[in-house]
């Protein structure tokens, strides 16, 4: 397969870098979930991008995206990473689901201003005894007229504390089974009786939250879908989440890898024969991951059987957990003890394994999807 650029990519991808060579300085600094100000510079850098047609690419024009394929949205996050730039919004898997399923009404109503990143979203999926088992949760939405009335709670939702939206997972129908009771939701964070509370992570990043519904008001009209679609809806979005095209970490691997090598290579720092060999062979995993990337978006569309995202997923933890085992075995003690960034990244490595799905659900999708074999 050649993934070389074809007039359009390469047209597409040297117009990004003009833009970023004449506007990333002014953002390249100070961005994360730290604090107040750090969130602040974030979105700034998220509505910069917006304005300059880079964010919603693959999303219909119609609505501020640009109608691309899936393929531009890796050329982004490539040459993001490869310039040093800070990440483009995660909003992808919720743009796609609105996009996707919601009404004409409701996606006249909120996609310009997400694809715009002039208002911010989070997701609310995961509960506290319904995380991997994310048919289990427990939030339930009532009917009542001409709305909805929420009550529950979610953990682990990004940027709640700072979002305007909700894309929001609860029970609807209590008398159905549980894959088949759940509805979607677009839920105003503004609302009586939503609190939100901080989540502060061993990093310190401070991007999580809690969030509690009491007797929230929804109105019908915010409905994803139909009544009842919410667990396929969910599956649509976690497919596009765990896909390379929004999860954007290759070429940031390459930079982390390019960056030990030279420390290596230099003689900075000291590595024996073993450690030479398994930074080779993280050089290996980093390439290999490039060129599955380049593949699957290629044939995103050809996936019948909606497993690939959790092939992504799965190559991807493995391939950026064992790449930051090596780099904290090169750097040593210094590596807790330094400067706080690298360690930060190592920590978020690890979290590979849980969010977006955990490696054990993964497994089973590959299982189930791509070898026939029977539930467990």
């Amino acid at each position: 397969m050649d993934f070389a650029d074809d007039p359009a990519e390469a047209a597409f991808r040297a117009g990004l870098r003009a833009w970023l060579r004449d506007h990333l300085d002014e953002h390249r600094e100070g961005t994360g979930y730290e604090s107040a100000e750090s969130v602040e510079r974030t979105l700034r850098w998220h509505r910069a991008l917006a304005e300059a047609g880079y964010v919603g690419i693959s999303l219909p024009a119609a609505y501020g995206g640009r109608g691309l394929p899936d393929a531009y949205e890796g050329i982004l996050n490539e040459e993001l990473a490869a310039a040093g730039a800070p990440a483009s919004p995660p909003i992808g898997h919720i743009a796609h689901a609105v996009a996707d399923f919601a009404g004409e009404e409701l996606k006249a109503r909120v996609l310009p201003g997400l694809l715009g990143c002039t208002e911010v979203w989070c997701q609310g999926f995961s509960e506290p005894g319904a995380g991997s088992d994310l048919a289990g949760l427990s939030t339930t939405a009532t009917a009542d007229g001409d709305r909805f009335v929420v009550n529950g709670q979610k953990i682990w939702t990004s940027g709640a504390m700072w979002s305007g939206w909700c894309l929001l997972l609860a029970r609807t129908e209590p008398d159905r089974p549980r894959h088949r009771g759940l509805s979607m939701l677009v839920v105003d964070m503004r609302s009586p009786g939503v609190d939100c509370r901080e989540i502060v992570l061993a990093s310190g990043s401070r991007e999580f939250a809690e969030v509690f519904f009491d007797d929230v008001s929804v109105p019908a009209a915010n409905l994803v879908g139909e009544r009842g679609q919410g667990w396929q809806i969910a599956m649509h979005m976690l497919a596009y989440e765990r896909g390379p095209a929004d999860m954007g970490w290759v070429g940031r691997l390459g930079r982390v890898l390019a960056a030990a090598r030279e420390e290596v290579r230099s003689g900075r720092v000291a590595a024996d024969a073993g450690l030479r060999l398994r930074l080779a062979e993280a050089a290996v995993d980093v390439q290999v991951m490039q060129w599955h990337v380049a593949r699957s978006l290629a044939g995103r569309d050809a996936d019948a059987t909606g497993s690939g995202g959790s092939v992504d997923k799965l190559l991807a933890t493995r391939v950026e957990q064992n790449l930051y085992r090596v780099v904290s075995d090169l750097a040593g003690p210094s590596f807790v003890l330094g400067a706080p960034g690298p360690f930060a990244d190592y920590l978020w490595s690890r979290a590979q394994s849980i969010y977006g799905g955990t490696q054990q659900i993964q497994r089973q999708i590959v299982a189930q999807r791509v070898l026939g074999l029977p539930r467990a």
